[in-house]
């Protein structure tokens, strides 16, 4: 067990997208004044409390001894919790997590930025041995120790995602996709995070990871089930989503903001997705937490 001297906490200050790496550690609950970005699949396991995570515009609530997986790059802040009670985080890289072949139903589910609870906490003590067991044999950095725990922690997911969502066996039977592809999604997905605020194209993307638009597209949309246009339209309108549900500027700033260059388009491709418009949906949704100290700007 660590002591409160070794419990991590969010470093405000800490780089947008700056990765985490492969880690197992224990964290103290602390409000985040901003939202954290690292393209690493997320698993927390709470030994006490809860945490209200605002996941783009949702208030998503994580109890205690469940565990919870997310997909990190997703922007995720901390706006309540109940307990000091420290929680383990273990963080797994992107390229790794999609190489371990899991159910696509829950690959899927993680990708499109759900956060997959525990339905049960039967299982809390194993899980909680587990992330004890994770945690020494990376501080050690014994590398024998090392494999074996990642080993253990895909078997876990395995088992996870199979209660968390039956999938059929025919998940398992898909053709398996070389590392570098997944690599070159990832580097993908970090360029669009990155600049989907600006004016970019699919040409733009491909020549950020050294392939031709056609190509590009083609293996993006066979690991994520969509087109790169389409997952950049996404990421638009959930940043507008967010900022609709925390701030009071102006639609029309948002939507600029967000990388849409006609109000026309940005109208009814925000329809399309949320089934209202941007004014309905900020009536229905603007909430803005006090734990947050979000500002506020005068807007039409």
């Amino acid at each position: 067990m660590l002591n409160s001297e070794n419990l991590r906490v969010f470093d405000n200050n800490r780089p947008e997208f700056k990765p985490y790496g492969f880690t197992v550690e224990k964290w103290t609950p602390k409000l985040m004044s901003r939202p954290d970005r690292h393209n690493e699949i997320e698993i927390n396991l709470l030994t006490g409390g809860s945490l209200t995570y605002l996941i783009n515009d949702r208030k998503i609530k994580v109890i205690s001894e469940r565990l919870a997986v997310f997909w990190a790059l997703i922007p995720h802040q901390i706006i309540q919790y109940d307990q000091n009670a420290p929680y383990f985080v273990c963080t797994i890289p992107f390229t790794q997590f999609m190489s371990w072949q899991l159910p696509s139903s829950f690959i899927n589910q993680v990708l499109q930025g759900d956060v997959v609870n525990a339905t049960t906490d039967k299982e809390y003590q194993y899980d909680k041995y587990l992330m004890e067991t994770w945690l020494q044999d990376i501080s050690a950095g014994d590398l024998k120790r090392i494999v074996v725990s990642l080993i253990e922690m895909r078997a876990r997911l395995h088992r996870f995602a199979l209660n968390s969502m039956p999938a059929k066996w025919d998940e398992y039977q898909e053709e398996d996709h070389p590392f570098s592809m997944i690599d070159l999604v990832e580097r993908m997905i970090i360029f669009i995070a990155r600049n989907y605020t600006r004016p970019i194209k699919n040409e733009d993307i491909g020549k950020a990871v050294g392939l031709c638009p056609d190509y590009a597209n083609a293996i993006f949309k066979k690991s994520f089930g969509m087109t790169l246009n389409q997952y950049l339209l996404q990421q638009r309108i959930l940043h507008v989503q967010r900022q609709l549900s925390v701030c009071n500027n102006s639609i029309i700033e948002i939507a600029y903001e967000a990388g849409f260059n006609s109000l026309s388009r940005f109208n009814a491709a925000f329809r399309e997705k949320c089934h209202c418009s941007p004014r309905e949906y900020r009536k229905r949704y603007l909430s803005i937490s006090p734990a947050t100290d979000l500002p506020r700007s005068s807007g039409n």
